[in-house]
């Protein structure tokens, strides 16, 4: 069997704030990033894809939409009440949690629109946990017409299909 991956690289472009690469053994992807392009001092809802080496901490992914992606990463089977704590007055803070089908919640990760399909949690002020400082980094799913994400780092589905299977369970994520 061939090596695992540990190491993926993101880039922005230097033309484009919001657009970036994503290098993983060699091969250059076409990446998304954040409204706000990379940051440095990141903090919740400013748009910022934050710079740093983030690990991969698993993998989620709504088993109605596709196949299971193979994968060295923890799997999770992305359910209807699954969510992402992103306020900051709650204990859960920058936590997966569990919401009733009736409470909505901006990071539900069951969503109408493909985005959240394949998601991979990115290791972001996850430990210490300091509120405020950014919640739900993610690498997931783009939006067909390539516009930026709220921080996450995202790319189309071909590139999850080409890449999971080839990733270490320590991989990490190098942004800047």
């Amino acid at each position: 069997m061939k090596r695992r991956i540990r190491l993926l690289r993101v880039q922005a472009s230097p033309l484009c704030r919001t657009k970036g690469r994503l290098t993983v053994a060699g091969i250059t992807f076409p990446c998304v990033l954040g409204r706000s392009g990379l940051v440095t001092a990141k903090r919740e809802g400013d748009g910022g894809t934050p710079r740093g080496a983030l690990p991969l901490r698993g993998l989620l992914q709504r088993r109605d939409r596709g196949p299971r992606i193979p994968s060295a990463l923890p799997f999770h089977a992305i359910q209807p009440e699954d969510a992402w704590c992103d306020d900051v007055a709650d204990r859960r803070y920058n936590k997966p949690i569990k919401r009733p089908l009736d409470q909505t919640s901006e990071e539900r990760l069951t969503r109408a629109d493909r985005l959240y399909d394949v998601i991979v949690p990115l290791g972001w002020n996850d430990g210490p946990i300091v509120k405020g400082r950014g919640s739900a980094i993610f690498w997931h799913l783009s939006r067909e017409n390539g516009s930026p994400t709220a921080g996450c780092v995202a790319v189309t589905p071909d590139v999850f299909r080409k890449v999971l299977p080839r990733l270490s369970r320590h991989a990490v994520m190098v942004i800047g």
